[in-house]
């Protein structure tokens, strides 16, 4: 378990590109832009890489859609898994799909397993302030497993906006509002909460993600590392 268009044609992709901006202050929806983050382990040490780009922007209306695509690769330089998901940003409020809640892990050791997926989206509203409470989200995955049925449950619930803090990564340093939330993840017998904490700047995106144990001891930490627009 441990284991994201010569004149008219101009005005076009610009007016887009204003909307998209415009509609989005923490989940940048440019079509083309890149980010890369580094993975680290609870000790420091580099678990590999995670690269984001955001794939086909659509605009209609009051209404923007985009895909993110990622790449995983382990610290070895090898890819090993590649996944999408899809955000929307209506008005003041960015919903990104539920199934990028599912870690990675999951996805990598049962591939090929049918998989039966639920949840709440995830919602990240413009207008964030110190204090301000956060909507929950969560995913349900069941496996069917030759006959028999593995069901994972992933709650975010008492979201908040805990605070704002300067965040320096080798990306470059970002005026910053930390989101907090327990993570709780019950499978089979295992039933966990685990604190985390997010870093979104505006304009840019996630900064850093960092995960605790119930002891409030970090368990790993992802940093943007370099990223383009």
């Amino acid at each position: 378990m441990k284991k994201a268009l010569f004149l008219f044609g101009i005005f076009l992709l610009i007016s887009t590109f204003i909307t998209a901006q415009e509609c989005s202050k923490y989940y940048p929806m440019i079509e083309g832009a890149t980010f890369e983050y580094t993975n680290y382990n609870k000790k420091g040490k580099s678990q590999g890489v995670s690269k984001y780009q955001v794939t086909n922007v659509q605009t209609s209306g009051e209404v923007t859609n985009a895909t993110m695509a990622i790449e995983l690769i382990d610290e070895k330089g090898k890819e090993i898994y590649k996944t999408d998901y899809n955000f929307t940003c209506t008005g003041n409020m960015v919903t990104v799909d539920y199934k990028s809640l599912i870690p990675s892990s999951m996805f990598e050791q049962y591939e090929g397993m049918e998989m039966d997926i639920s949840g709440t989206d995830l919602e990240l509203p413009n207008d964030l302030s110190v204090g301000q409470q956060l909507s929950n989200a969560n995913v349900s995955v069941k496996i069917s497993m030759g006959g028999m049925n593995m069901n994972t449950t992933i709650d975010l619930i008492n979201r908040k906006v805990e605070k704002k803090e300067s965040v320096t990564t080798p990306a470059g340093t970002f005026d910053c509002y930390v989101i907090y939330s327990d993570n709780k993840m019950k499978a089979m017998m295992v039933n966990q909460t685990f604190p985390s904490r997010v870093w979104f700047s505006e304009g840019v995106g996630m900064i850093k993600q960092e995960s605790f144990n119930q002891n409030g001891k970090s368990m790993g930490t992802t940093v943007l590392t370099k990223y383009s627009k």
